[in-house]
């Protein structure tokens, strides 16, 4: 079954349910499941107000799109030009996650548990246009989110892309992730160098807690594959991403009721970095009419 309204879109497929703002920045405002009779929420329930606001930040998860994170002091250099974009996230002086989460996106198609999303860009600060491309199948067992960035420019574009999903913290939940080093970030929240990773975040560790690690870090060599463990709730998440997805930023803001693993294609300020000669910044540039496009899925398990 499907409800569509001018804001909200609901899909189901046996016990899941997924719930899509277009207006609120192509967001998932709720995903969820009933299991033995009791609904678990697997990402975060947006906040009343973000569809009557439109505001992604207070959703589930929205869309990051033509870029990842922060861009420093809101201005790159790509070929020789100097692109400088508006500081939209004030007081800080960057600009950050591009232009998705901001905008209304167009119902592009929608069939049984699935849905498309489109938003299309104009060249201005950005001097690019792009068309952005969402969709989400949802079965009984997993919900996949396939992102496609196509230039419609008529030069190359460098571009970014991935999901900014919140989840549920508990006192007990941990996390696993299969990452590299991670940028350690300066008092910008800019990365400063790479340094080892938590030991905890890895699959044979005990995994890292949100509680006790504060972290807001972009990690290198993602290899697609995290987790995240409810004991409280005997219930865990497996997120896999496609290898476009090289990064993962992972956030655990102190004395919050949330937490946020993000795979990215990006590092954060990662168009700087690629200027600077670094190859690892998971930068991608599109030709003309080409596309870029991956996918997430997340595939909740109960009685564990």
């Amino acid at each position: 079954m499907v409800q569509e309204t001018p804001e909200l879109v609901e899909l189901r497929a046996g016990p899941a349910i997924l719930a899509v703002s277009p207006t609120a920045g192509g967001s998932i405002t709720r995903y969820a499941s009933q299991h033995d009779g009791v609904m678990f929420d697997w990402m975060r329930p947006a906040l009343p107000e973000a569809v009557r606001d439109r505001s992604a930040g207070n959703t589930s998860s929205f869309p990051l799109v033509p870029f990842s994170n922060r861009i420093r002091n809101a201005a790159f250099r790509f070929r020789g030009r100097v692109i400088q974009l508006p500081q939209n996230f004030p007081p800080e002086p960057h600009a950050i996650h591009g232009h998705g989460w901001r905008a209304p996106w167009e119902v592009a198609a929608r069939s049984g548990a699935a849905l498309t999303l489109e938003y299309r860009h104009r060249a201005d600060a950005w001097p690019w246009s792009y068309r952005a491309e969402q969709t989400f199948a949802l079965t009984p067992n997993d919900l996949s989110v396939r992102l496609a960035v196509t230039n419609e420019a008529t030069e190359p574009m460098p571009v970014g892309f991935g999901l900014h999903p919140y989840f549920v913290r508990t006192p007990r939940v941990r996390v696993r992730a299969a990452v590299g080093r991670m940028w350690r970030a300066d008092a910008n929240a800019m990365p400063a160098e790479l340094v080892e990773s938590p030991p905890q975040l890895a699959f044979e560790g005990a995994g890292l807690s949100p509680d006790a690690t504060v972290l807001d870090n972009n990690f290198v060599a993602f290899g697609g594959r995290a987790a995240i463990e409810w004991p409280e709730w005997n219930a865990r998440l497996d997120l896999t991403a496609d290898p476009i997805y090289a990064c993962l930023v992972i956030y655990t803001p102190a004395g919050r009721g949330f937490f946020c693993i993000e795979p990215v294609t990006n590092c954060i300020d990662g168009f700087n970095l690629a200027e600077n000669g670094r190859t690892d910044t998971g930068i991608i540039v599109l030709e003309p009419g080409d596309t870029a496009v991956g996918t997430v899925t997340f595939a909740p398990t109960t009685g564990i």
